[in-house]
């Protein structure tokens, strides 16, 4: 059950049925807090039931966002939960984890230059926007091409390419859209730098 990809293999965590967490690799009893730190370390594990051996590490890891959000983290929008949730069932659903995983990768490679770009953000409100909107564009961009990988949203007879062609319009409208909450948050970010001042 342990991985050798060059890293440090990946650690067991046991999950028993009154909910208590085990390391196999310190052979001691464990929080959620601290497989949270596990994650931030970038320290591999898999959580599996005790006693089945199932896989449990996805459930434990929407425990620890719980826990985190439950605390006041809100690190995830409201909205963002619903549209989320709404995917759930939907024809979608498969091109969501592979669209959200490209999305967070894209930003952790970019998270040093994020990092700058926000410093400079709260200094300058048009280079806030700027940035908004170039990482609104990246993230159309990235979808496309996802949505694009997938042949069976082409329409009967439809070639991958000509699929290709008709995308820039669907994007061209989501980016119009986006555009337009981009504005929105423009005026408000305005109006709390005023009331700053």
């Amino acid at each position: 059950m342990t991985k050798s990809n060059g890293k440090s293999p990946e650690i067991i965590i046991k999950k028993y049925a009154n909910r208590r967490l085990y390391d196999t690799s310190t052979s001691q009893y464990v929080t959620l807090d601290y497989l949270r730190d596990l994650v931030k370390k970038g320290t591999e594990f898999q959580v599996v039931d005790a006693k089945s051996g199932d896989d449990l590490t996805r459930g434990v890891l929407a425990q620890i966002i719980f826990e985190e959000e439950s605390r006041g983290a809100n690190l995830l929008p409201v909205d963002f939960l619903r549209q989320l949730i709404g995917f759930y069932g939907d024809s979608l659903q498969s091109v969501v984890p592979g669209y959200l995983q490209m999305s967070m990768n894209s930003f952790a490679q970019q998270q040093e230059e994020f990092r700058e770009r926000m410093t400079e953000a709260m200094t300058s409100p048009q280079a806030s926007m700027a940035m908004l909107e170039e990482q609104t564009r990246r993230n159309m961009e990235m979808f496309g091409q996802a949505m694009r990988m997938f042949s069976p949203f082409n329409q009967p007879g439809e070639t991958p390419e000509e699929a290709g062609k008709a995308a820039p319009e669907k994007e061209s409208e989501d980016l119009s859209a986006m555009r337009e909450e981009l504005d929105a948050m423009r005026a408000k970010l305005d109006q709390i730098l005023d009331k700053k001042k």
